[in-house]
């Protein structure tokens, strides 16, 4: 029963995601999907070890240009691909992590700020004989058809990116369950009674930000492989606030805030923007009522009214399980 109870949240969110993807267009299904991986990285630094990270764009431009790198100039397998923008994520987030996670709040975002500007201008200038600078690189044609799922095609990536962000999903929701999903809020709480409790700070901080970007990194080579180009802005500096933006949106530190935050970012750039060209305003106003209404976010003042409804269902249930009970006899 505890097995199924853990499940259970997983199953009702991922199912109303397959919902989605039967009324939504497609191309609107893939950007959410993706952009709730991109999200949660960033969710979990500010939620769980009070981070504000910046500089997810370059974390997610790590993963994409590792990804592109090998199919325009080594390979073809998008699925070997994804794993090489993967490695690159963790070999980066684990050179500068160890630096990065000394710093305090503040002075952590920015420096990660000042990453994604360098991650920007590498790619934009100095390496632009190998990024081609502005004009990306082009990855449609440089894509084999792999066998049973071929996600070259948009299609058949939907399938592979949403089973994808169900084993993230799942990732997360166990280390927020786990000793070291506590250590990390004791991070951010309480750090002597961490220490005192004989848990390294620094590791636990340093473990939480390789994890986070790694994620991060996932979702860029998870977009080189959709959009089947890559191009320096990605990792622009003038994007750094969105996923910042859209966690708090969605719920800090909420396990599905990321998801709710994502669809409600990605619908409102769609929809609002093919009316009013700065949407971004709106998004603005929307994020100033959000906060206004009790910082808890979208997911962050739901979450409580339905976990009331559940229980009052289940105790409305008990007496007539019990009265029935009692007729039979």
């Amino acid at each position: 029963m505890s097995v199924l109870r853990w499940w259970s949240g997983l199953l009702v969110a991922f199912g109303l995601l397959v919902l989605l993807r039967i009324f939504l267009p497609l191309p609107f299904n893939n950007e959410i999907i993706i952009f709730s991986i991109y999200v949660i990285g960033c969710n979990y630094l500010l939620g769980r070890v009070g981070f504000i990270s910046f500089g997810q764009p370059a974390y997610l431009a790590v993963g994409a240009y590792g990804t592109a790198f090998y199919l325009y100039y080594f390979g073809g397998n998008p699925y070997v691909g994804i794993l090489v923008g993967i490695v690159s994520g963790i070999v980066v987030s684990a050179l500068v992590g160890p630096l990065f996670v000394r710093l305090r709040s503040d002075y952590f975002a920015l420096v990660n700020l000042a990453l994604a500007v360098i991650i920007f201008f590498l790619m934009q200038k100095v390496l632009a004989s190998v990024t081609f600078g502005d004009n990306g690189l082009e990855l449609l044609t440089k894509m084999d058809v792999t066998p049973i799922l071929d996600i070259s095609r948009p299609d058949q990536f939907w399938v592979f990116a949403f089973v994808s962000a169900f084993g993230v999903w799942a990732l997360y929701k166990y280390l927020d369950d786990s000793v070291f999903g506590a250590c990390c809020l004791a991070a951010k709480a309480n750090e002597d009674k961490l220490r005192f409790l004989g848990y390294s700070n620094y590791g636990i901080r340093l473990m939480a930000f390789v994890v986070a970007n790694t994620t991060t990194a996932f979702a860029g080579a998870l977009y080189a492989v959709h959009q089947g180009l890559v191009s320096p802005e990605m990792s622009s500096p003038a994007r750094a606030a969105d996923p910042v933006v859209v966690t708090i949106l969605g719920g800090v530190g909420t396990l599905y805030g990321p998801l709710v935050g994502s669809i409600a970012f990605v619908g409102m750039k769609d929809l609002i923007s093919k009316v009013f060209g700065h949407w971004e305003l709106i998004v603005g106003f929307l994020l100033v009522f959000v906060m206004l209404a009790g910082e808890r976010g979208i997911w962050g003042s739901l979450e409580p009214l339905l976990r009331r409804w559940i229980l009052r269902q289940r105790e409305t249930d008990k007496p007539v399980v019990a009265d029935a009970g009692v007729k039979a006899r």
